[in-house]
């Protein structure tokens, strides 16, 4: 059974489905079944810390410049996170290596997620004053990551 807010792709044709309402039924695309995409973290033994270090969300707040009233945050993809070197820069986007959309999960549940085209950054500003409970990032190849607050 499906929960809310589950990820699953195609392997297939590749489409990708985000539940919103929850079913009995299987997801079913190209006559198969879809798979459940299950979020990388960096804590995670199984995945490399190169891989990582491109892929895990950093949490800034946004400068006064920018939002006066602290209730803005910036999420950036694979730069300056505690598992990346300054050095390795941001994560690629690019035709065929990208971050497809940025995604924050607030304290009251509700979600906010924009989708990056590719002459953005992988990075994405939100406004809310609610506390940040999480993120979750897509990319094209390394498929889902999160970061969870605590």
């Amino acid at each position: 059974m499906t929960e809310k807010y589950q990820i699953y792709k195609c392997n297939i044709c590749g489409n990708i489905t985000e539940v919103l309402h929850v079913g009995k039924g299987e997801l079913i695309c190209c006559g198969q079944p879809m798979e459940l995409l299950i979020a990388k973290t960096g804590s995670d033994p199984a995945v490399a810390s190169d891989e990582a270090n491109k892929h895990i969300p950093v949490i800034e707040e946004l400068p006064p410049s920018d939002c006066k009233t602290k209730d803005g945050v910036i999420i950036k993809v694979g730069e300056e996170s505690s598992y990346a070197k300054a050095s390795e820069g941001r994560h690629p986007m690019d035709k065929n290596h990208h971050i497809e959309w940025i995604e924050i999960i607030v304290e009251d549940g509700k979600r906010g997620k924009r989708f990056l085209d590719l002459d953005d950054k992988p990075e994405s500003k939100f406004y809310t004053r609610k506390k940040i409970l999480g993120v979750r990032v897509y990319c094209n190849i390394h498929g889902l990551w999160e970061l969870k607050e605590k």
